[in-house]
């Protein structure tokens, strides 16, 4: 892919920051939803919750992480950092792919469940928080870029190191 101009980088960047934010946030939302049916005494109020969470179940959580993933995708592999370039990059990667892929197959059907039921379940307390703890992770990951480049990346860096190189030895120009 070319690498993307200095301002759709940014404003991908805008996106995917700002998509990414919201979903953690939603995360955290369905979780205090979760806490308040599970601990609740009053039937009303998890009945009401397990609804509230199907609202956000159905209509935000799906798309909000797909806009993360394919904004991130995007920022990868028009960015410079590539998308199996460097090990955060990649772990990033997978654990949105992942963490959609529960949301959609396992987190939804469960908030469904237990709307359609109104009964107290455990299992809508531990999914948002294994949700939120991979969310506050990435956003770590993100910050901090650990790790090192991948096998691929330090192919590519080395490359790119080579083809500066002229034939004698001597340093090229830099935009060559």
């Amino acid at each position: 892919m070319k690498p993307l101009t200095r301002s759709v980088r940014r404003g991908a960047l805008v996106v995917h920051v700002a998509v990414s934010v919201g979903w953690l946030g939603l995360t955290v939302g369905l979780l205090a939803l979760g806490v308040t049916a599970y601990t609740c005494d009053s039937l009303p109020v998890t009945e009401a919750a397990y609804r509230s969470m199907k609202v956000f179940g159905d209509w935000l959580v799906i798309p909000v992480g797909l806009v993360a993933l394919i904004s991130g995708v995007v920022l990868s592999l028009g960015t410079p950092w590539g998308l199996a370039r460097y090990h955060w990059v990649w772990i990033k990667f997978w654990l949105t792919v992942v963490t959609l892929a529960a949301s959609s197959f396992a987190l939804r059907p469960q908030i469904n469940g237990a709307a359609a039921a109104g009964l107290p379940d455990p299992s809508l307390v531990a999914a948002p928080t294994v949700a939120s703890t991979a969310y506050f992770f990435m956003t770590a990951v993100s910050v901090l870029k650990p790790w090192g480049p991948t096998a691929r990346g330090r192919n590519n860096r080395q490359a790119r190191r080579t083809s500066r190189n002229s034939v004698d030895g001597l340093r090229a120009h830099p935009r060559v």
